[in-house]
């Protein structure tokens, strides 16, 4: 059956495609000029553009549904194509790993100094390498680990690792898919690590909570084998493209000091000197909040260029819907299962009685900046990391990714979520109430 979507350039791949641009994303969103798009003229969202091949580049509408999904997951894994879709939307339920080729690289991810996860790392490194033949990345300072450094019978597994360090080695090309041991941390930090398609990631509960874990780490050959094989449910967590708008204040104090000796600077050319931009992408929550300062946080939020409403509190969670149970949940959210395609925007701590969360659909472009009359600064980050300030002037920019993070399940997307609630967080656990006996029966 043929794939949804395809991996980079191979035997078997079209070599007329070039660089091509999802039809409900923005225009810095591109797929892989190496990418085949065979057969994605047939599965657009209810908001498709002409068919491929007319165009090659496509522009999103404003169409309130999310972004269509780019559906192949690092070089080799894409979605098994399903020719009984409605209206052209894949079922959930239908979500199936295939492969293009056999995978060949597996990038593994632990948690870090967990002495516990010393010895199921190398169990899986050596069945990996020595029984499956697969090339193994691993991150620099796992392998600093002195149990690990000092483990001389470990050492002809290790030698054959390929290694990476974060924020300077590019891998999103080189992995095949990626197996997580630790807590939902470690699945947060693969996400990551891709700020592009990712690969399927098979997650180890051996952390704490493991949500966003399903496997348990006793039968795994014949999970990582079922896996290889391409013989797994698949779940698309989708994620937030965040563009942080930021200005240079020092830069500008500067150059505006040496403008006023010299001449007057045109407002476009200022308005690109000074301005910084970064881009994430979010698979659990963006939190703005108050930081530091003993101040309530004072930010507008725009949906769509319109200011929807002004948060006064502790702050705000912008989440998926994976990162409804997260942070989300604390604050008194609902809890979203992964499929829905939406975005909830939940307040920290409001100084309002009617402030309650929303959820809003998943093609909206969100927007939050300071109020004018903020009396301080907010503070802004990201899965819990690259935690920064945010002052006037500055932007965080929110939309839905079109690159999901691809989660193979134990069961299924539904069975696996439910179970999470009821292991994980004891969703509605109460002590059942008696029922009556023949004589209070009797009584009624």
């Amino acid at each position: 059956m043929d794939p949804e979507s395809f991996g980079p350039a191979g035997e078997d791949m079209s070599s007329e495609s070039s660089c091509y641009q999802c039809s409900a994303c923005h225009a810095d969103e591109e797929w892989s000029c190496s990418n085949s798009m065979r057969g994605r003229a047939k599965t657009r969202s209810l908001s498709a553009s002409p068919a491929l091949g007319s165009t090659k580049e496509f522009r999103r509408t404003r169409s309130l549904h999310g972004p269509c999904p780019v559906t192949t997951f690092g070089p080799k894994a894409c979605m098994l194509q399903n020719p009984k879709t409605i209206m052209h939307i894949q079922d959930p339920a239908s979500q199936r790993l295939t492969w293009n080729k056999p995978p060949k690289s597996v990038l593994v991810i632990k948690k870090i100094r967990d002495a516990s996860l010393l010895q199921p790392f190398k169990d899986l490194c050596i069945y990996l390498s020595e029984v499956n033949s697969m090339i193994v990345y691993v991150e620099k300072k796992v392998l600093e680990d002195p149990a690990i450094a000092n483990d001389d019978s470990f050492g002809p597994v290790k030698k054959k690792f390929c290694t990476f360090s974060e924020d300077y080695d590019d891998i999103s090309n080189q992995i095949d898919f990626i197996i997580c041991l630790g807590g939902d941390g470690t699945l947060l930090y693969a996400s990551s690590l891709f700020p592009g398609s990712v690969p399927p990631v098979m997650a180890f509960h051996l952390g704490s909570l493991g949500f966003l874990t399903p496997f348990n780490f006793e039968n795994f050959q014949s999970q990582v084998t079922q896996v290889i094989e391409g013989n797994a449910a698949l779940v698309l967590r989708s994620r937030l493209k965040v563009k942080v708008v930021k200005e240079h204040r020092e830069k500008k104090t500067m150059i505006q000091n040496g403008i006023e000796e010299n001449g007057v600077m045109s407002p476009s050319l200022e308005k690109e000197m000074f301005k910084q931009v970064m881009q994430y992408q979010v698979l659990n929550e963006v939190v703005v909040d108050r930081g530091p300062s003993s101040y309530l946080s004072n930010v507008d939020v725009f949906l769509d260029g319109h200011l929807i409403t002004t948060v006064q509190g502790d702050g705000v969670i912008v989440s998926t819907p994976t990162g409804s149970t997260a942070y989300a949940a604390a604050a008194g959210a609902s809890m979203i299962h992964p499929n829905v395609p939406a975005i909830m925007i939940t307040p920290i701590c409001p100084h309002s009685l009617s402030f309650r969360p929303i959820v809003v659909p998943a093609g909206v472009e969100l927007k939050i900046m300071l109020s004018p009359d903020a009396r301080n600064t907010a503070w802004v980050s990201f899965d819990g990391r690259k935690r920064q300030e945010i002052c006037h002037g500055d932007s965080i920019n929110i939309t839905t990714s079109c690159y999901p993070l691809p989660s193979i399940c134990f069961q299924d997307p539904v069975s696996d979520w439910f179970e999470s609630l009821a292991e994980c967080l004891h969703w509605n656990v109460r002590k059942k109430q008696n029922n009556f006996t023949v004589d209070e029966e009797e009584e009624f």
